[in-house]
This record gives C-alpha cells, sequence and structure tokens, in this order.
C-alpha cells in the first residue's frame, strides 16, 4: 500500500544483464557463456579502489528513476519481493538530482556544476551522430543488444569535511573550473572550449597538469567519450579513525557521487579514461571508489516481448 495515491511520477525502469549471468566463478550456471558479449567486460581494480560491503556487479541490475524516491523506491521493492525465491539483493544504492532551473547544469555535494564536461549532454534527434558512435551497441553486436548500451556505475564517496576546509582557489585548481560560473579556468561562460594548451605569464598551465577536467577530457584520452550521468547520495555519517596527524576520530559524511555511464564499449570508454585518472587525477584526494558495477543493457521490447528475448528464447 506504499503507492497508493501516488502519481507515474514519470517512473522509468532500465534493466541490464551482469557478467555474472554468463559466468560465475567459472561456471557456465545457464549455457550462457558463449553468448557473453566482448564488451561486458571484467572492470579492472584501479589504484585507489576500496569497493566495501560486497557493492561490486551483480548478475542482474535495475534501475528505477522518478520525479518521487518513493515511487522508485516502491519499484525496487516489488520486483524483488516478485524475485523471491529466485534472486536477492547484492547492493543498493539511492541517489538524487538538485531541484535546479530550467537550462541550469545540476551542482553535486562539491558545489561544482556536474556534467558540463559530457561530450552528449546536448545531443538532439536531429543530430544522432555522437549517440550512434558512442552510447549505442556497435552493428556487429547481437542481436538481443541491438539497440541498447553498456552500463558503468560506480559509488564514489567524497571526503567532504576535507573538501569544505580547502580554500576556494585550490578546489577550482583541483577540478579545473570556477566554481560559481562553471566556466573553466581561463575562460568566462561555463560551455567555453577548454584551453589545455594556454599558459599563464610565468609558462605555467592555467588549466593544472592534473586537474579533473583535463584528466577526463576526450583529448587527453585519446578521443574515448562516454555519455555520463551523476546522482548526489547522501547515506547519513559513519565513525572514522584517521591514520595520519592529528590522529582524528569521529563521525564524517558517507555521501558523494553515484556516476553512471553509457558507453558502446566498457574497455575503450569508462575504462580506458579512468586507468589514467586513477592514477594522476588531483580529485582522488577527496574521493574514494567504493562501489562499482558493469552491466549490459539490452535493447527495448516490444508489447509482448521480455527483456532480452533474443538471448533466452
Amino acid at each position: 500500500g506504499d503507492a497508493l495515491d501516488l502519481t507515474p511520477s514519470r517512473l522509468t525502469l532500465t534493466f541490464g544483464l551482469g557478467a555474472g549471468l554468463f559466468v560465475k566463478d567459472g561456471h557456465d550456471r545457464y549455457g550462457l557463456a558463449a553468448a557473453r558479449p566482448a564488451p561486458l567486460a571484467d572492470m579492472p581494480k584501479f589504484m585507489g579502489d576500496e569497493i566495501t560491503n560486497n557493492r561490486d556487479e551483480g548478475d542482474l541490475s535495475v534501475q528505477a528513476c522518478a520525479h518521487d524516491p518513493q515511487v522508485a523506491f516502491h519499484a525496487i521493492r516489488q520486483l524483488a519481493r516478485l524475485a523471491d525465491g529466485v534472486a536477492v539483493l547484492r547492493w543498493t544504492q539511492t541517489g538524487f538530482l538538485p531541484d535546479t532551473r530550467a537550462g541550469e547544469t545540476p551542482r553535486n555535494l562539491m558545489g561544482f556544476k556536474d556534467g558540463t564536461d559530457s561530450p552528449l549532454v546536448n545531443a538532439r534527434p536531429e543530430n544522432p551522430g555522437p549517440v550512434d558512435q558512442v552510447v549505442w551497441a556497435a552493428s556487429d553486436a547481437p542481436g538481443w543488444m541491438q539497440g541498447g548500451t553498456y552500463l558503468v556505475v560506480r559509488r564514489i564517496r567524497m571526503a567532504l569535511e576535507h573538501w569544505d576546509r580547502t580554500e576556494l582557489d585550490f578546489q577550482e585548481q583541483v577540478i579545473g573550473r570556477h566554481k560559481y560560473s562553471g566556466a573553466p579556468l581561463g575562460g568566462k561562460e561555463e560551455f567555453d572550449r577548454l584551453q589545455l594548451d594556454a599558459n599563464d605569464p610565468d609558462g605555467n598551465p592555467i588549466i593544472p597538469e592534473h586537474a579533473h577536467v583535463r584528466m577526463a577530457n576526450a583529448d587527453a584520452n585519446g578521443a574515448a567519450k562516454i555519455l555520463r550521468r551523476g546522482y548526489s547520495y547522501n547515506d547519513g555519517t559513519n565513525v572514522t579513525a584517521e591514520r595520519w596527524p592529528p590522529w582524528k576520530q569521529g563521525l564524517e559524511y558517507d555521501a558523494g557521487l553515484l556516476f553512471v555511464s553509457y558507453q558502446q564499449d566498457p574497455r575503450t570508454g569508462f575504462i580506458k579514461i579512468f586507468d589514467k585518472m586513477s592514477k594522476f587525477d588531483m580529485l582522488n584526494q577527496y574521493t574514494t571508489h567504493t562501489g562499482t558495477g558493469t552491466f549490459a543493457i539490452p535493447g527495448g521490447v516490444k508489447r509482448g516481448e521480455y527483456i532480452a528475448q533474443g538471448l533466452f528464447g
């Protein structure tokens, strides 16, 4: 009855298939091993990863999005109930977006505009080229993946207490953008092109060598691109004990970013981009990746069909 009197709130559900559905601990449990698509590759362990509480992978993924969080939770809750005896929850994560003014890029919990640099944020149906080349499965993908894509999800915890004690100027150097306008350093408007070759009068790069926007930029990653979607999360607080002076102990926020990306192939998308970022990004001193998952998102279904029918049928 938790959904009584609620509207649909524009609920959408997106289903994905994990590598474990095809092969789990070396076992072909369902006779699907030969059908595992090559882009559904195992996610490597990156430098600095601290995957905790079994927040890794899974055989199936379900993403519920709605304007009302109770509607989204209701959908997941009922699907889990219907799967009783067949599937169990491995890990879950809620996320949210701020109620930003129309046309404004939403801000993350660090206070910076989040998503400005996504190359496909402004893609339109009349200009589908970038989406076709970057997001949707390749033309030689199996039939059940035609019209589908590959999802990478990462739970990224932010050291907000550390961040909040950092001077604004250094925050902007870390990100490579001005906090209030969202403009790249050296620019004036949010969507100004990054001037990666520009130097100050002393010959130093205006956008620092290891700034976040430089590390994530396609020009620094062999033209690798993804469609990025980010949601903030707040899971309250927990106890921490620092391992360095002043040996502070107490509560800290368990909050950060639920990073979601879609790409034609994670090996040439997220993995290629983040391998470099995990080693050199200045933002790493404030963030820790604590959850991960990679899933094949099958193409849509017609009335009377079921998800990935071509794979199972």
